[in-house]
């Protein structure tokens, strides 16, 4: 009776889903919650909203009285090509080590800071090329206010209405045209006055070219003994239909028009790392004459096609209560205390719109602040953070199906391990590659801020780890030719590096630090921190595995395994965390912001519940002292934590945290959480925790860096029901999934690639058609879902002891075919 029972209460379920689904348009439905919007203008930069094109960027107010586009272009960097090797390192490298190693921090840390940090530039900073200004006068008594951002097209929206006249302005920054586009219009003819003038805080002349044309150039500043040699121009046609425009000086005056687009050009003499030899007038002219030759609508038109087309690849929806009619900075103040499901669908998807905007082939990766700041100055010099920063800004690449924006950050991979080539050389007299925690356009390689932060040589170790990672999900051999010589080169360096640490024998990084947190009482700089021991093992293992799978280097493969049986295990303390550092130091008090020696559970995956128990109570009993509420960038690591941990509702009361409204201060000195345009507050603006949290969303939802592709690994409470689509996995596997009621009604997995598919689902599935459904034993056989051989760990004799508590769950393997489509359903 109790099975009669069951069988009928699942097809209940999935009887009850196609019709909820079936109900309403789910496209319709998403687009009208994919909207950011407010009914009122912006009064400062973290109330305004972003547009961009890669290239292109700029923040949006909305006022009807003063319309400021605060603009940007991503080569618009203070100085110009250098470097910042300190020469005196490879001279003091012997002594400073001898120190670590012999417990005498402080006298280390003196040394370092006086012959290995870079005597001049810390990094170049990333600068604004200025605002367009559009003044309205009479203006000021409006009604019917609104202002949105539509993400589902990437198009900026503000209307209005004064004196029974309404008022639009569309706003989109376009990447096959290269130009942002504004379009001005009035519902009643011949409405439209305003005056528009272009000015920067590094212009250096700013004129009316004539009646239609504006004209801003400048040069970027100097900084840290740098002259500042990056040229720009800036170009703003005006394109009425009707009325008139007047000159005067640095302003152009639109009297009574009825429709006017006015397109903004930006360019700069950058052409590489290394060379600033582009004439940016020229480029800058070129980018504007082939736009003004088009309709607005060919443009517009363009514009929504090309973003779609990276867009539309993922979905999700879990749901929509009446909370999400109300404004956004409303939505996001109340999100703690009400039900919402709809802003965490919207926070996903504008993790992949800001990626789309912020990141284009053949650009710039996206930096501190994607491509948006307001500042000549800003905080961190919004530059390259490569201890965290700068990979949590591609997590979502891959995962969330838009592999192709990985390529700037590869690409600024490439260009690190040539710089970095002879800062390995020219400071520690070592083959190879390396970086540490900090870089920018010029791309430096040194080291930067003090020892305290800047002494750790593992910045290139963990961007290398991207470079694998876009083979594993897209299995494109010849790309994987084309960077192992990168990995290699960074393994080189490792090589000579790594030293024979007194008490263990093991080989370990020297010196080093867990980036930006030291043990109570002494500096950072150290030996063997468990963070690099996890990068390093990373590094070699997947290099060994590019080389293997090339045919290249057989007796490299051995000397790198070699080097991985020398490097240090994870090691249990006794509180029972893991250890931070080689020693048992670390302090269930400590609420710092990074968790470094959690690489190993996110992003990496080292540390598992099914093969890994030990050391993945340890990691739960780490992240119970370090606590939730942090830095914004910092607990959206935290959500993908917790999703590893599979603990749902965890991970979603982090979501929570992070959407918590802060001040629109951007110097505020609250704590973490969401500005009122939904960017991530550190504080200040940091980019880095929008894209931690988008990723980690999907990380709750789906997972596969444990053998398996894993459905609904942890599912909150709050999310019973959902849908999401386009996730992607290792082994070139595309999956779209339904749930209802916590259990997986249905799945839809494309195979790219062919190859055995193994599943580990919450409920029983059976697959539709021939193909045979079987339960899984024994490892994988599909290699792109291999797991590490870690080493068992060292369990302190004090560490109490803890057991894995895991959900039920069933495990199946179907084969596959290249390009073929398997549908799942509830058993």
């Amino acid at each position: 009776m109790q099975s009669i029972m069951n069988s009928l209460r699942k097809i209940l379920i999935l009887a009850f889903s196609f019709l909820l689904l079936g109900a309403c348009n789910k496209d319709e439905a998403q687009e009208s919650d994919l909207k950011l919007w407010y009914d009122k203008p912006a009064k400062v930069w973290n109330e305004a909203l972003p547009i961009g094109n890669g290239r292109l960027g700029a923040m949006v107010f909305g006022d009807p009285t003063l319309e400021n586009i605060q603009l940007n272009e991503e080569t618009f960097w203070s100085g110009s090509p250098s470097r910042n090797d300190n020469p005196k390192a490879i001279e003091a490298l012997p002594e400073v080590r001898n120190l670590i190693f012999e417990g005498k921090y402080h006298e280390a840390e003196k040394i370092v800071n006086e012959n290995m940090v870079a005597e001049q530039l810390h990094g170049s900073m990333y600068q604004t090329i200025g605002n367009l200004n559009l003044t309205f006068e009479g203006h000021e008594n409006y009604s019917n206010y609104s202002r949105e951002l539509d993400i589902e097209k990437a198009l900026h929206t503000t209307s209005y209405t004064v004196d029974d006249v309404n008022f639009k302005r569309e706003i989109f920054a376009s990447f096959p045209d290269q130009v942002i586009v504004v379009k001005l219009s009035a519902d009643q003819p011949e409405s439209l006055s305003f005056t528009a003038n272009l000015i920067g805080p590094l212009a250096k002349n700013t004129k009316a070219v004539d009646a239609s044309t504006l004209e801003m150039t400048g040069i970027s500043g100097n900084h840290e003994r740098v002259e500042g040699k990056v040229e720009f121009n800036t170009l703003a046609k005006i394109l009425n239909t009707d009325g008139a425009t007047s000159a005067d000086g640095d302003k152009i005056t639109v009297k009574d028009a009825s429709e006017v687009v006015i397109l903004i050009s930006m360019a700069t003499n950058f052409v590489d790392y290394k060379t600033l030899t582009a004439d940016e007038n020229e480029k800058c002219r070129k980018f504007l004459t082939a736009a003004q030759t088009k309709e607005y609508s060919e443009i517009k038109e363009a514009h929504i096609r090309d973003y779609r087309k990276y867009f539309t690849r993922s979905s999700l929806d879990l749901g929509t209560t009446p909370a999400s009619q109300r404004p956004t900075d409303v939505r996001i103040k109340n999100f703690s205390h009400t039900n919402d499901p709809a802003l965490v669908s919207l926070y996903y998807q504008f993790g992949r719109y800001l990626l789309i905007s912020s990141s284009r082939p053949g650009g710039q990766p996206a930096n501190l602040q994607g491509i948006w700041n307001n500042s000549t100055n800003p905080a961190w010099d919004s530059k390259y953070t490569i201890n965290i920063n700068t990979e949590m800004n591609y997590w979502p690449a891959e995962k969330t199906n838009l592999p192709e924006l990985h390529e700037p950050l590869i690409e600024m991979v490439k260009d690190l391990s040539e710089a970095g080539s002879q800062t390995a050389r020219n400071m520690y007299g070592c083959n190879g590659w390396v970086t540490h925690h900090n870089t920018d356009i010029w791309r430096i390689t040194g080291v930067v801020d003090g020892a305290f932060w800047g002494m750790w040589p593992m910045g290139g170790a963990w961007l290398t780890q991207h470079l694998w990672d876009k083979y594993l999900y897209s299995g494109n051999r010849e790309y994987l030719a084309s960077v192992y010589p990168i990995m290699k080169s960074a393994c080189k360096f490792y090589q000579d590096f790594l030293v024979e640490e007194p008490s263990n024998g093991w080989l370990v990084v020297n010196p080093s630090n867990s980036p930006e947190n030291a043990p109570v009482g002494r500096p950072s700089v150290t030996a063997g921190a468990t963070m690099d021991n996890q990068i390093l093992f990373d590094l070699f293992t997947k290099t060994k595995k590019a080389a293997t799978l090339l045919n290249e280097d057989e007796k490299l493969i051995n000397d790198f395994q070699r080097i991985i049986d020398r490097l240090p295990p994870m090691q249990i303390g006794q509180h029972g965390q893991l250890q931070e550092w080689m020693e048992d130091l670390d302090s269930p008090d400590d609420k710092h912001r990074h968790i470094s020696h959690l690489y190993g559970l996110h992003p990496s995956n080292q540390i598992s519940p099914y093969s890994s128990p030990e050391l993945f109570e340890a990691a739960r009993t780490t992240m119970k002292h370090r606590g939730d509420i942090s830095t914004g960038w910092s607990m959206g690591w935290k959500v993908n934590f917790w999703a590893r941990m599979l603990d749902g509702n965890h991970a979603f009361k982090l979501i929570q945290d992070q959407l918590t409204l802060v001040g629109t201060d951007n110097n505020s000195g609250e704590g973490g959480g969401t500005y009122p345009n939904l960017l991530d507050a550190h504080p200040p603006f940091q980019i880095d925790g929008n894209f931690g949290c988008a990723v980690g969303i999907a990380e709750m939802l789906l997972q596969s860096h444990d053998g398996t592709i894993h459905f609904l690994p942890a599912l909150p409470d709050d999310w019973k029901n959902g849908e999401i689509t386009g996730l992607r996995t290792p082994g070139g596997f595309e999956v779209s999934f339904k749930w209802q009621n916590g259990h997986l009604i249905k799945a839809e997995i494309k195979s790219t690639l062919g190859g055995n598919c193994r599943i580990r689902v919450p409920n029983e599935m059976k697959i539709s058609g021939s193909i045979t459904l079987k339960e899984a034993k024994g490892e994988n056989p599909n290699l792109f879902f291999e797991k590490p051989e870690i080493k068992t760990p060292l369990i302190s004799e004090k560490a109490p002891q803890r057991t894995v508590s895991l959900p039920e769950t069933y495990l199946y393997d179907f084969q596959t075919e290249k390009d073929q489509v398997y549908s799942l359903t509830i058993k």
